[in-house]
């Protein structure tokens, strides 16, 4: 475990390396002992930093909810990060690509709170009951530490890899549809990148709430009323570049899209 003077030095660099872009070196690689537990304390410092600063905390995003993510990085339960309100934007939005290190996008599914959902023993009913609508959703992951080697430890100390998030579409209920027939077709610049249908979160896309919702309990903390949960990726992610439209077609959820500049 890291001691907590270690901890605040990682939440400032963090800190830091979102102000200049300039990515840190990898942790795991300068501290070797770090434990997914330290990884959620630097991340919980580096969330209140923000917060003290006047950034206002909108909900979560869950990442490595499909089988080949937690293959590929040899966890078996998927990871969380903040999402603050400067995070999220609107269909049709403008994004500046400078403002993220190598920004990749993923589609997904963000699921809207209308009641608090508190652990432990939250199950995947209870978060049916507690959501208001389920909209169409891209993410855009930023990373504030280098990339090549990274391991789940890094990802979760860098907020999940969360950057911001892209909301439109059509929102609906979340017992009007299949929520595990949801499907979208993922394009940049009018070429067909990535398909997906949204089981292969975990089998079904509310499953990752409920775990959240658990696992944030241990620490004393809730998912609230009115809370944005992107609920993890079914698709890869895509790589962008300055001057790429991307464009998700969720076919009768309607479509999401955003320009890089």
């Amino acid at each position: 475990m890291l001691d907590p003077q270690t901890i605040s030095q990682i939440a400032d660099e963090l800190l830091d390396a979102a102000s200049t872009r300039t990515p840190v070196p990898l942790l795991t690689a300068r501290y070797p002992g770090m434990t997914v537990e330290d990884s959620y304390a630097v991340q919980r410092l580096w969330r209140q930093r923000n917060e003290d600063a006047g950034r206002t905390l909108v909900g979560r995003k869950i990442g490595l909810t499909s089988r080949a993510m937690q293959a590929a990085t040899g966890i078996t339960e998927p990871d969380y990060g903040a999402i603050f309100d400067d995070m999220v934007f609107e269909t049709g939005c403008s994004v500046p690509w400078d403002a993220y290190t190598r920004p990749r996008v993923e589609v997904e599914l963000a699921f809207v709170l209308k009641n608090d959902l508190t652990g432990p023993g939250c199950t995947i009913f209870d978060v049916l009951n507690a959501t208001d609508h389920v909209v169409p959703a891209l993410e855009i992951l930023d990373s504030r530490i280098e990339m090549e080697g990274r391991t789940i430890v890094d990802t979760i100390a860098d907020n999940a890899a969360m950057g911001a998030m892209v909301v439109g579409g059509r929102p609906v209920r979340p017992d009007a549809v299949d929520l595990r027939w949801v499907s979208a077709i993922l394009y940049k610049n009018q070429v067909v990148e990535e398909t997906g249908v949204a089981a292969g979160v975990l089998d079904h896309p509310a499953a990752g709430v409920h775990w959240l919702a658990n696992r944030i309990a241990a620490h004393g903390d809730r998912l609230k009323a009115g809370d944005i949960i992107l609920a993890g990726s079914f698709t890869r992610p895509l790589w962008v570049d300055k001057g790429d439209t991307v464009h998700a077609d969720y076919g009768p959820l309607g479509a999401v899209t955003c320009r890089f500049h």
